[in-house]
């Protein structure tokens, strides 16, 4: 493809693996002694754990409703604690220059202020590698959905269909694919092929920025 208007990036385990670090089996409970049983919902197979896929899907299910605010929050409780043990993921620091070159805008699951705080700690300045970060927000239906891609390339001012997204899951995919949006694969312990079918992967984000045009 010729060379990207912008770069969209998921966050965890794309630049920096967070989910590893987070109990997500104690924010469930959390959820669960908060709002009882909530109704199931139909989202993407992916290689979440079934904690972390449970939570990010009962934001789905809480979208629309007033008590989402308060699920958010317990989840995140569990999210800031993961920070200092977070790690950032390989060929990062080789590709900082990229970020600093290209529009870029971070599209994640967690809430932006989380988000936010993670790539400071890791030393990912907002402003600077990373232009704007698109969070958790009930105004904006999440992964796998379509808008916060669309979210990010208003905020940058480009056209989706001129946007490359890098992401490490089947949700990142889609919601990248249903924007019009290129997708790189990026895998943290092996992308599946399986569910992606003909979507292009890549081993590490040196290879996924190379495949875009962005690195030699």
């Amino acid at each position: 493809m010729t060379r990207p208007s912008a770069l969209l990036l998921d966050l965890d385990r794309t630049l920096i693996d967070l989910q590893s670090f987070t109990d997500y089996e104690a924010a469930l409970e959390d959820v669960r002694a908060m709002v009882g049983a909530w109704p199931g919902v139909e989202v993407p197979d992916t290689d979440w754990d079934r904690a972390t896929l449970a939570c990010m899907s009962v934001l789905h299910v809480f979208l629309d409703d007033p008590r989402w605010g308060a699920v958010s929050d317990a989840i995140a409780v569990h999210e800031r604690a993961a920070i200092p043990r977070s790690e950032l993921m390989p060929t990062i620091e080789d590709i900082r220059e990229v970020l600093i070159e290209i529009p870029t805008a971070v599209i994640t699951l967690l809430p932006a202020d989380v988000a936010i705080a993670v790539l400071d700690y890791h030393d990912l300045e907002i402003g600077r590698e990373i232009d704007f970060v698109v969070g958790r927000d009930p105004r904006i239906k999440p992964k796998p959905e379509a808008d916060g891609v669309f979210e990010a390339c208003r905020l940058l001012g480009v056209d989706a269909r001129d946007a490359v997204m890098v992401g490490d899951s089947t949700w990142d995919a889609q919601a990248a694919l249903a924007a019009g949006a290129a997708f790189v694969g990026v895998p943290a312990d092996g992308f599946d092929e399986r569910i992606l079918g003909e979507i292009s992967t890549a081993e590490t984000m040196e290879r996924a920025l190379a495949e875009v045009g962005l690195r030699d």
